[in-house]
């Protein structure tokens, strides 16, 4: 199996990284060299990868494409290449539609999309897969949980919730620098706050509970101080921000 990325970000890597970690029936990935310092990582760390001269060597080499580009450029990067009538692309793209990129391909081909996160270098998380096509699900499987999405709408919610990250990590810096602010060192408070969400990430990964409400209950003693901190986020309007948040992300991929 020979697999071809164009583009070569950040996660380009994380997934070849995952993929070199957990395959032995990849006999070679050929890489864009667009961002030559991370192809060039990729290429001494790997044997398996090379970085190819040009993203027309990616397609022609590969048996999956992989279109790891921006929105932005999409259109332009994918109307200048020439593929063979179906091949099998896998889109990272964000936002751009299946039809959309059908037409820019202009030949018979297999399409998904998909959205890996960072966390597949890893081998952990989840990647969305749409339509379901078990192939990729195997392949993706690999870094962790692949989820197939059987329709539109629930790929684009997945990918509404994939838009969480930043806000995660927000909230540890609101936390680390209110801290700050009472005195504490900052290196101090963001020690204490990465075992602290750490240790909660690796309980709502092993709890037997269905469900997150749940699991506030069992973290929050009757008139305890984390009931404390939810009530008074819930009522100064933090769950109606966060709300109409994925609202308008949901909304601006849906018009894409």
């Amino acid at each position: 199996m020979q697999l071809g990325f164009v583009g070569s970000g950040a996660i380009t890597e994380a997934v070849v990284t995952g993929l070199m970690k957990s395959r032995t029936d990849i006999d070679g990935v050929i890489v864009s060299p667009r961002n030559q310092h991370v192809a060039s990582r990729l290429a001494k760390t790997f044997p398996t990868v090379r970085v190819g001269a040009g993203n027309q060597e990616v397609v022609d080499s590969a048996d999956i494409v992989f279109l790891a580009i921006r929105p932005q450029i999409a259109e332009d990067v994918v109307r200048e290449l020439r593929f063979r009538e179906q091949q099998h692309v896998v889109s990272f793209v964000a936002a751009v539609q299946i039809e959309a990129l059908a037409s820019w391909i202009g030949v018979p081909a297999t399409i998904n999309r998909a959205i890996p996160l960072p966390f597949v270098a890893e081998l952990r998380g989840a990647t969305a897969i749409y339509p379901p096509n078990d192939r990729i699900a195997d392949l993706f499987s690999s870094l962790g949980t692949a989820v197939q999405a059987k329709e539109l709408k629930q790929y684009n919610l997945f990918g509404t919730a994939s838009a969480l990250m930043a806000t995660y990590f927000g909230l540890m810096e609101t936390s680390a620098r209110w801290l700050e602010a009472q005195g504490m060192p900052y290196d101090q408070a963001n020690l204490y706050l990465r075992q602290l969400f750490g240790g909660l990430s690796n309980v709502a990964n092993s709890s037997k509970e269905q469900t997150f409400e749940a699991m506030a209950s069992e973290f929050s003693t009757k008139g305890g101080l984390n009931e404390q901190v939810l009530a008074e986020f819930t009522r100064n309007g933090g769950p109606e921000a966060l709300t109409l948040a994925l609202g308008s992300v949901l909304k601006r991929i849906e018009q894409a």
